[in-house]
């Protein structure tokens, strides 16, 4: 959660600061699943269960067993850590830190889709997606999907997908954990985890409560969750239905200057803010197979509550957000000559809606968004594994928002529509060589608080996208690397414009992201496992007065590599580090401020040792200690630090 602003915004709009508080049909028969080889569940695929010659392109995928070695306490972490995404510290004190796919800045959690089963976890707002009330004992697996992707997730999928699965039924009978753990900083994290599974269905229970004073001074966290979900089969098909639950609060711990942080990165300057954030959700599933077609659906329901405490204003902030979705879709297996072909179309239909009760606004906003899509793919030559795939997505946006306490008071609508396509391809050159391009336009729409404060008299334009990437991929299971080259060629982004006035949410002038990334994963030796992620990019203006300038808060490198080893005999290490290049600072468009956000590196490691159905495990983050910030919003100036060094000591016990 996020209940500060994450960009330079004034206090001439305060809710612009607080806001951030925060058919089927085939020319041949059809074939079922298992008749074409396919596997109960592995990849998510095109939005359906699917085998691995139908996973998505270039994807990097954390299964759960990669997950338990590297020991991670939450999602967020999962993806940084092991996916090898980079984040940005967070703003209050919780653990979510602000996720961003190639180099997309302060707004990459905007730029970027969070999937949850199906259920889209991202918002018609400045704040990111709550991962951390996600228990990391459900999760099966998350697929990492990285490019242009608004064709099967919609709007603000130009940075890519984020794809949590959590656990399905598995073989008969009860399994479950119980894990303590405790380290610096007064930090505690208590969870325990149960499922049962039997023929005709499965039931599973997840409940945890985590603290923390943090690092910083009022930077302290508490947060307690639970999570309940069943599921049934249905003979030629499977439902179920899943309840979460979270409470947290927050204290905020604030900015500070760069003579600040250098004479104490540890001090607070808002000793009397703080905040909290309670969330609901429910959903259902179904999958059923009739005949030759497979149909799905979602339905879910997400309530939010946000409230916060500004001591220096002695000023407080209260909304309520819910969001509402139902995402139906159909699929077509058929083989022809040879060849696999795979239909697949749906809508989305999703409700948003907030109510703001506080000192300085009474806004009230709503979104409500329909889609459809259609997409095929074929694939042909098994000993080559050739694909090919076409997708389009058209869907429309009628937003509202009125605020009698704006400046001047706002009551508006308006409606807006976008179209997304792709077309995909890959092929393997020979046995261990695979090449894949891709290209597509893929678009984002201003949410509610960036229209709330902006530059024109009406609703921002739409972003949209330009998208290639061109990648291959070498090896196999024992050791594999991938390069991908990528391009997004950007018109109207929407963005923080710190040189319109005092500050405000524009459409820029146009703008690129172009780089690479190289992922690789081998096995050293017996027992021995390396694994890394590099990305390059260089996110600059193209036209405009800034053409040729670099955006701001966009490390040109980061670089992230693990080394584990599991030798027989129940032990485990495991080494990871982190390096993040410099940047510009947020308020830096025209590139005039006389320094940058320096580089860091920093080291995390954990071993533990199982003794049966025990595991005792000591872990610790930022071994060395560095001093350094990723989040300032200022020149010089709007300085969250990182966290310091950590020491913790968890046990944790399986049945």
């Amino acid at each position: 959660m996020t209940f500060s602003a994450p960009r330079s915004v004034t206090a001439l709009h305060p809710l612009a600061l607080v806001s951030a508080i925060s058919l089927a049909f085939s020319v041949t028969p059809s074939v079922q699943a298992q008749d074409v080889g396919m596997p109960q569940v592995l990849v998510t695929g095109a939005r359906f269960a699917s085998a691995p010659e139908l996973a998505p392109i270039g994807a990097t995928v954390i299964s759960a067993d990669d997950i338990r070695r590297a020991g991670v306490a939450d999602v967020n972490q999962a993806i940084r850590k092991i996916g090898g995404v980079y984040g940005r510290q967070s703003l209050d004190s919780s653990p979510d830190f602000s996720l961003d796919l190639r180099g997309f800045g302060s707004n990459g959690s905007q730029n970027m889709v969070v999937m949850l089963d199906g259920v889209r976890m991202s918002d018609n707002e400045l704040s990111g997606p709550v991962l951390s009330t996600i228990p990391i004992e459900t999760i099966e697996r998350i697929e990492i999907i990285r490019g242009g992707s608004s064709v099967l997730y919609g709007e603000g999928a130009t940075g890519g997908v984020i794809n949590i699965i959590t656990r399905r039924a598995g073989t008969p009978g009860t399994r479950g954990s119980v894990r303590a753990e405790a380290g610096q900083f007064s930090q505690h994290d208590v969870r325990a985890s149960v499922a049962r599974t039997w023929n005709g269905g499965a039931f599973d229970a997840a409940i945890g409560n985590q603290g923390t004073d943090n690092y910083r001074a009022n930077n302290d966290f508490r947060q307690s969750a639970i999570s309940a979900g069943a599921q049934w089969n249905l003979g030629t098909g499977k439902a179920g239905v899943r309840v979460d639950s979270a409470r947290a609060k927050s204290r905020l711990p604030g900015s500070l200057t760069q003579a600040q942080f250098e004479a104490n990165p540890r001090q607070s300057l808002t000793p009397g803010d703080y905040g909290s954030l309670d969330t609901d959700r429910v959903s259902a599933y179904i999958d059923q197979r009739i005949g030759g077609v497979e149909l799905a659906a979602e339905l879910s329901h997400r309530q939010k509550t946000v409230k916060a405490y500004y001591a220096a204003f002695d000023s407080r902030l209260a909304y309520d957000s819910e969001q509402t979705q139902f995402s139906p879709r159909v699929r077509h297996l058929s083989q022809y000559s040879g060849m696999l072909n795979e239909l697949i179309g749906g809508i989305d239909l999703i409700r948003w809606n907030r109510v703001t009760a506080s000192d300085f606004s009474k806004a009230d906003a709503s979104q409500s968004s329909k889609a459809i899509y259609l997409r095929d793919e074929i694939r042909w030559s098994a000993a080559h594994n050739g694909r090919f795939s076409l997708g389009a997505r058209h869907e429309v946006f009628d937003k509202d928002y009125a605020d009698p306490l704006g400046f001047p008071p706002v009551d508006e609508s308006s409606s807006q529509s976008q179209n997304a396509w792709e077309a995909q391809g890959s092929y393997d050159l020979q046995p261990g060589v695979k090449l894949h391009a891709k290209a597509g336009q893929s678009y984002r729409m201003a949410n509610a608080d960036e229209n709330s404060y902006r530059a024109s008299t009406g609703v921002l334009k739409a972003q949209t996208s330009k998208d290639l990437e061109l990648g291959v991929t070498f090896g196999g299971v024992r050791s594999q690397m991938s390069v991908r080259a990528f391009r997004h060629r950007l018109d109207n982004e929407i963005f923080f414009d710190p040189t319109i006035g005092f500050g405000t949410n524009a459409n820029l002038d146009p703008t690129e992201r172009r780089g690479f990334e190289i992922d690789g994963d081998a096995r050293l030796a017996a027992g021995w496992r390396i694994s890394g992620h590099l990305q390059h990019v260089k996110a600059s203006f193209t036209a405009g007065p800034n053409a040729g300038r670099e955006m701001v808060l966009v490390p040109k490198n980061t670089l992230s590599t693990r080394l584990t080893w599991a030798p027989a005999g129940g032990h485990s290490a495991d080494v990871g580090i982190q390096w993040v290049d410099s940047q510009r600072y947020g308020s830096d468009f025209t590139n005039a401020c006389g320094a940058r956000i320096p580089a860091h590196t920093t080291i995390d490691a954990r071993y533990a040792r199982t003794i049966g159905p025990w595991e005792f495990a000591v872990s610790g983050q930022n071994l060395a200690d560095k001093q350094y910030y990723s989040n300032a919003f200022g020149c010089r100036s709007g300085i969250y630090p990182g966290d310091g060094r950590q020491i913790k000591l968890s046990a944790r016990y399986d049945f």
